[in-house]
């Protein structure tokens, strides 16, 4: 409970005025942050002088220690749950999803339930809303793994195969590109498959990955009643078996302190997360790297960092009626994204 305290001490900055003051008499006239004192138990100081500064201390706060199992409402005033309900109740999903803490579906689910069920009236019936749509780990990723070491990841690798080429995606904890881009691989779905042409194509990829502490492979979502289909699911289970045994270190036998570092992820959920879903179906996600990519230069914090490089080679890339077949380099990427998102959701 205590990352909702957090965040909901956050929302209370936007009703208050002055979130700077000027020192005391006789010090430098310099500006100072405020802070607001949280009710558990009145020792933690919560700063609240701009979303940048808020946004970095929600993220390493500690929890507070005397909450005692008490009622969400009862670790604030009044007055505080006045101003904090007024605004979850108010703000539009632009404005929501501006808040860190409330970015993927949590902000989405906060308007839903709005607009289905009216206005909450308290804040435990906020955090019982979310409880009710988090998403479980094992619904998106395979194998399961324990939470505490994705959560320890420093970085990822985010691959998507596509029927001519690999795309990638490196991405730390922090949100920032590091790597992006894709590799031809000539031989895929030719002739008879032949595993030592996929073999060669594959290992080239993978001596290009940078390490990482996880390779996250999408799973796609090729029914295996369609038998049209069953080529590209041939060509694609082929060349997920070959990143497996390529990626993951050989240990005999496997110890059970040591996670797996070859991970799967499924494209649905990752479609589901950006809205990308139609029925069954999967729509381009390039519209939506288009505007990551606008939102990292025009935003204070935006949900993805890219560097000035990677900006300027791929501004380009994803305009509509492109013919550049970028759309495997679209989903390295939203797959990484929907990782850290999803995983702040469970």
């Amino acid at each position: 409970m205590w990352v909702m305290e957090r965040f909901l001490s956050s929302v209370i900055q936007r009703g208050q005025s002055g979130l700077l003051r000027r020192s005391l008499r006789g010090s430098l006239p310099e500006l100072e942050l405020r802070y607001l004192q949280c009710t558990c138990c009145w020792r933690s100081l919560i700063p609240v002088a701009g979303f940048e500064t808020l946004n970095a201390t929600l993220s390493s706060s500690e929890p507070c220690k005397d909450d005692g199992g008490k009622p969400l409402d009862a670790c604030y005033t009044s007055e505080q749950r006045t101003v904090i309900l007024q605004l979850l109740n108010n703000a539009s999903l632009a404005e929501l999803a501006s808040i860190k803490l409330l970015r993927g579906r949590k902000s989405t689910n906060i308007v839903e339930h709005r607009s289905k069920h009216g206005p909450f009236k308290s804040l435990e019936s906020v955090v019982d809303k979310e409880r009710k749509v988090r998403i479980q780990l094992a619904k998106f990723i395979k194998p399961e793994v324990d939470r505490s070491w994705l959560e320890e990841a420093s970085s990822i690798v985010s691959i998507v195969c596509g029927t001519n080429k690999i795309a990638w995606a490196h991405v730390d904890r922090q949100m920032m590109v590091l790597d992006w881009q894709h590799q031809d691989c000539p031989n895929f779905l030719k002739g008879t498959y032949m595993a030592s042409a996929y073999l060669n194509d594959v290992s080239a990829v993978v001596s290009l990955l940078p390490p990482a502490s996880f390779y996250l492979i999408e799973k796609s979502s090729i029914s295996i009643q369609n038998t049209t289909l069953f080529p590209i699911m041939a060509h694609m289970r082929t060349v997920e078996a070959m990143l497996f045994a390529l990626l993951e270190p050989k240990i005999a036998p496997p110890e059970p302190n040591i996670p797996p570092r070859v991970l799967n992820m499924m494209r649905t959920a990752v479609g589901r997360h950006f809205g990308l879903m139609v029925g069954e179906s999967r729509t381009s996600g390039a519209q939506t790297v288009r505007q990551l990519m606008a939102e990292s230069v025009t935003q204070k914090l935006p949900r993805i960092n890219f560097p000035q490089e990677l900006l300027l080679r791929y501004r380009n890339h994803f305009q509509m009626g492109s013919r550049r077949g970028g759309e495997e380099l679209c989903d390295a990427l939203l797959q990484a994204v929907a990782f850290y998102e999803l995983l702040c959701e469970c």
